[in-house]
């Protein structure tokens, strides 16, 4: 196999992909601090549900593309959860909820539009979003349990286990993904195919979001080692996006947190293993 034939190729792209997002989501956190993971959330959420309507082959297994985006949406939640804590993270989670009912509602309401002789792309758009409302509502149930879970589970296995970040990470968000394809695939797909190949694509989808989800590991170090730079502005407007490099919130933030964890302290950087 030559170089351009090994590129092209689909499992090429697919770990060039992963990469991609990981680095994105880093990038997005250190540039914009949280406000950068809830943009990415909604994002991610909006892009892995057109992304799921396209099939691939990959290492002999079919599967569907919107795993990465999708997947990588838990790396931001348990960033929010290790450097802000719990009410951080579940507000990213409504972030994403909220994006894909926005995104959902608007284009359907574009493809009622009846468009105009010259028009050329009512076909298309109706190709990738009008399917959407089945694809959609399977993603919200499935997104909203996985996500919940992962939140909780991340903060229960951090308390029970509080130093090792790759224990808590991994343990929270691999049992997430498998609740997330079991319902999505279930709410998306019964009726649509026969019982033995809702099991194929439960066994299939898992097994990439299981990789994706370990792969996330050391890109989650590099986050709450490394924390996000100081915003000066930030703390002057009062956004709360300051001094998250030292670990440190701001009153705003310690707030919010501990309201939210019935009197838990916030979290800062993370304890290495």
């Amino acid at each position: 196999m030559d170089i351009m034939t090994l590129v092209r190729s689909n499992e090429f792209l697919w770990i060039a992909m992963l990469l991609l997002n990981f680095v994105a989501i880093l990038v997005a956190f250190r540039l914009f601090d949280r406000a950068g993971l809830y943009v990415w959330i909604a994002l991610a959420a909006v892009v892995a549900n057109m992304q799921v309507s396209k099939t691939i082959e990959l290492f002999g297994l079919t599967a569907t593309l919107g795993n990465i985006v999708y997947a990588g949406s838990f790396l931001a939640t348990d960033i929010l959860s290790e450097r802000y804590g719990r009410h951080a993270a579940r507000r990213g989670v409504g972030v994403g909820f909220f994006a894909i009912v926005s995104v959902t509602v608007l284009m359907q309401l574009a493809l009622v539009f009846q468009p105009a002789p010259s028009d050329t792309m009512q076909g298309s758009l109706a190709a990738v979003f009008g399917v959407l409302p089945r694809i959609a509502g399977a993603s919200l149930v499935a997104y909203l349990i996985s996500q919940r879970h992962d939140v909780w589970a991340y903060h229960f296995w951090r308390e029970r286990f509080p130093g090792p970040l790759w224990l808590r990470n991994n343990l929270s968000t691999i049992v997430s993904q498998l609740i997330d394809s079991v319902v999505f695939t279930l709410v998306a797909f019964v009726g649509v195919f026969p019982p033995a190949v809702l099991v194929q694509i439960v066994i299939t989808t898992y097994l990439f979001k299981a990789i994706v989800a370990v792969a996330d590991t050391p890109f989650l170090y590099l986050a709450v080692r490394g924390g996000s730079h100081d915003r000066d502005a930030a703390d002057a407007d009062g956004s709360g996006t300051g001094n998250a490099a030292s670990g440190q919130t701001t009153d705003d933030q310690t707030t919010d947190d501990q309201t939210a964890d019935d009197g838990t302290d916030t979290y800062g950087t993370a304890t290495d293993a």
